[in-house]
């Protein structure tokens, strides 16, 4: 059914297309399906399901969110998240909220040092974006601070120094619950980022497979061939059904394409097949096991009352 691409991100966020362009970008390219997954963010996913449903390309409703696992920024993938969900929003809301503190504190230290950056100059005209270190780095471009975003984030936005102070710390748990209680898939997004020992690596898929963990993305722009070699080995070690993609952000990753990253992606639908076969089945014992809960009330039994019945009876 031809090729995907599990890791894609708009002006939503810190891409440079709107998601409108980005599915556009992918049917162009021929993938039979896209998950956009902006930063702490889902105000891309309708216009993106509306072009996606006009040019017969899937759309998977997908969220990229960041938490702090000793001391290390990391990132998890959700995947089909229900976007509509008013826990979910509420949860998105207060994420959203801790970057804005952290974006306002920053630039007010540029500021402060006489740069002339403004909000609205971040915003780049979309007042709904989730603003990035990435709007920052464009932002020093284009003032004349930095003669290149690479230049912009060596200089001026590492963690930790003078311009780019971290964000309130938000826990693996906390986007695990989250992520769990919207019933999405979720998935590791590049590992080898984080430049952690194997047996480091194999902790952490460890640590988030007890919180609920789903996958792990084998299949990144930044990894070579040795490296998802030995992570689909480990997938299969922890129980963890592989996912892949660009990590797609139009001009902000030049030389990231859609689909097929540096070059060597080449991802197949089977991939998304086994993520949707998963969700089917945790979405059939979750129902059952509502329907259960049900019946134990109008039956005036507790529902661990019930569930004893039942085995009793099949004995």
């Amino acid at each position: 059914m031809g090729f995907i691409d599990l890791h894609c991100h708009s002006n939503a966020s810190d891409g440079t297309l709107t998601p409108s362009q980005v599915v556009a970008l992918a049917a162009r390219e021929n993938l039979s399906a896209i998950a956009l997954t902006d930063h702490d963010t889902t105000a891309g996913i309708k216009e993106a399901a509306k072009t996606a449903n006009q040019l017969e390309i899937e759309l998977i409703p997908g969220i990229e969110f960041s938490c702090v696992y000793q001391g290390t920024e990391i990132h998890i993938l959700g995947l089909f998240i229900n976007e509509d969900d008013q826990d979910f929003s509420s949860a998105l809301q207060d994420l959203c909220d801790i970057r804005q503190k952290r974006n306002e504190e920053m630039l007010s230290r540029f500021q402060a040092d006489h740069f002339s950056i403004t909000m609205e100059d971040l915003q780049e005209g979309n007042r709904d974006t989730v603003i990035t270190r990435a709007h920052f780095a464009r932002t020093l471009v284009k003032k004349g601070y930095a003669s290149s975003l690479e230049q912009a984030f060596r200089h001026y936005l590492q963690y930790g120094g003078r311009y780019c102070i971290r964000k309130e710390k938000v826990t693996p748990e906390r986007i695990m619950e989250i992520l769990t209680n919207n019933h999405a898939f979720s998935s590791l997004a590049h590992i080898m980022q984080y430049q952690f020992s194997w047996k480091e690596n194999e902790a952490l898929l460890a640590f988030l497979k007890k919180l609920g963990l789903s996958g792990l993305e084998v299949y990144h722009s930044s990894h070579n061939q040795s490296q998802s070699a030995r992570l689909l080995e480990l997938a299969e070690i922890y129980g963890l059904l592989p996912t892949g993609g660009s990590d797609f952000h139009g001009a902000n990753k030049p030389d990231i394409q859609i689909g097929t990253g540096r070059g060597g992606l080449c991802l197949p639908y089977r991939l998304l097949e086994k993520i949707k076969e998963e969700q089917n089945r945790n979405h059939s014992f979750a129902s059952a096991s509502a329907q259960d809960l049900v019946s134990a009330k109008a039956s005036g039994l507790p529902h661990h009352a019930k569930e004893h019945t039942k085995r009793n009876t099949a004995e």
